[in-house]
């Protein structure tokens, strides 16, 4: 397995497990900031190499009135601080090849949307700034056909690169997480990292927003584990209810321990 490094972090086969975790979206510096401080705060208690997590843009909003967050030049500005004032390496979706240049000045990771894992161009564009590439299997992919997209991403020269796993279409606004593609994808030799928030996602469920079933993640979190992961993904919110993007399926920011410590002790199992 090609062992990727994320900052200070090794990520792989025989290294401790990743935490990326944040809000879903940047709700301005000051909120986001705390949610990455209390994260911080768990994450180093249990030894756990952590990284921030929020979008800057959420662009693939179910209504053109959605909150998109405050956008590439100010998100960037953002959790640049963000990453200065934690310590912590820093991830965020991109959409466009015109943003990716912008975002590897100051992303650790540059995510490939789940949507968009097909989009030659932009996963190729990722790729060759050398930058650590997460990329999300579609929710229409089947995971052995993300060596298809692999393959663009090694073409820029890149192996810097992490598969992730957050469900697949199953009938209307469902989505269904088949374990085995956890086991499969890391077959083919990279990384592979849990969305246990996404997995557990109704897209569109909620007419002009998706809902979800956050009792679920737990489980979702867990089921990983057991299976082998090398990091785990959580959207994380203090108050989810009066969050201002996909708040019905993220964890509860005091809920969040107990969640990793169980996830923790079945990883070392598994590991041993």
């Amino acid at each position: 397995m090609n062992i990727v490094k994320v900052g200070d972090y090794e990520v792989g086969q025989g290294h401790p497990l990743l935490l990326m975790a944040g809000p879903c979206v940047l709700e301005g510096y000051e909120h986001s900031l705390m949610i990455g401080k209390e994260v911080k705060k768990i994450a180093d208690k249990l030894g756990v190499p952590y990284v921030f997590k929020a979008s800057y843009d959420k662009a693939n909003r179910s209504s053109y009135s959605s909150f998109r967050g405050p956008g590439l030049e100010e998100g960037l500005k953002i959790l640049a601080q963000i990453k200065k004032d934690l310590g912590v390496p820093v991830v965020s979706d991109i959409h466009e090849t015109i943003q990716v240049e912008k975002a590897a000045e100051v992303l650790d990771i540059l995510q490939i949307p789940a949507f968009l894992c097909r989009q030659t161009d932009l996963v190729y564009e990722a790729a060759k700034t050398g930058r650590v590439v997460n990329i999300k299997k579609g929710q229409f992919l089947a995971p052995w056909d993300m060596k298809n997209v692999l393959k663009k991403a090694e073409e820029a020269g890149n192996h810097n690169i992490m598969l992730t796993e957050r469900g697949a279409s199953f009938g209307y606004n469902a989505l269904v997480t088949d374990m085995r593609s956890l086991a499969i994808m890391r077959e083919l030799g990279y990384p592979v990292v849990m969305d246990a928030t996404h997995s557990v996602q109704i897209p569109g469920g909620q007419g002009t927003t998706s809902g979800g079933q956050s009792q679920y993640v737990p489980h979702m979190a867990r089921a990983a584990a057991a299976v082998g992961i090398d990091a785990l993904f959580l959207e994380v919110h203090d108050n989810p209810e009066e969050a201002l993007s996909d708040g019905p399926n993220m964890v509860r920011l005091d809920k969040l321990e107990k969640l990793l410590t169980d996830v923790l002790a079945i990883d070392k199992i598994v590991r041993g």
